[in-house]
């Protein structure tokens, strides 16, 4: 399932705009705080979806019966531009289990390139609620990386892809290889694009979304 906030009118739009904006990029502190809020963004939408249970709560002056989050969630970012959503996703999500993940683009001389995967760092995720994240999905690849090294740690009961921008692209080959676990993803996303560049950046995207958050690598 494809879920494109980006289609519904809401304050998201102008937070995925201002990213967008060459001019506002310029602000690096803008721009990562742009991400955490788009992150908060997509974490209380997806929140939506997720299983409560009743809890009783002791206030001053009785008891007051209020639904709390019954699912285990576990936030997942690939390094190093997934670090401003996931913040934005622990701002609202705030027990929930964390994991890392070193995925880049190692370019060839002839100006190819392959993902390069690094390390993880994970909690178990059986049967959690795994939410990954990433700004960009240009090629898919790494996304598709981050995924099955994250199931080598257990099967979640459910995996929210998150992408602030994504290229038709990405989501072709999402679709491809990882398509017999399908019915366990959710993508979400606040754009999708339809060209990419030959080094594979999204077109009209926002450029290099990890330079722009930390500065040139």
């Amino acid at each position: 399932m494809i879920i494109n906030l980006g289609e519904k009118k809401s304050i998201l739009n102008q937070f995925v705009s201002e990213i967008r904006d060459e001019q506002i990029q310029k602000d690096r502190m803008r721009f990562r705080k742009n991400l955490e809020r788009i992150g908060e963004f997509f974490a209380f939408e997806i929140s939506k979806t997720l299983l409560y249970q009743p809890c009783s709560v002791q206030t001053p002056l009785g008891i007051a019966e209020v639904p709390q989050l019954k699912d285990n969630v576990l936030v997942a970012s690939i390094m190093r531009a997934g670090l401003p959503v996931h913040q934005g996703m622990l701002n609202i999500f705030d027990k929930a289990d964390n994991a890392f993940i070193s995925a880049y683009r190692k370019y060839h001389k002839d100006g190819t390139f392959e993902i390069d995967f690094g390390y993880i760092s994970s909690p178990p995720t059986e049967d959690k609620v795994v939410i990954l994240t990433d700004p960009m999905l240009a090629t898919g690849a790494s996304m598709v990386l981050a995924y099955k090294a994250l199931l080598e740690k257990g099967i979640p009961k459910h995996t929210h892809i998150v992408s602030v921008i994504a290229s038709r692209e990405g989501l072709d080959y999402m679709d491809k290889y990882l398509h017999k676990d399908i019915e366990n993803i959710t993508f979400w996303t606040a754009a999708i694009d339809d060209e990419l560049t030959v080094k594979a950046y999204i077109v009209p995207g926002l450029g290099d979304a990890g330079d722009l958050a930390y500065g040139a690598k």
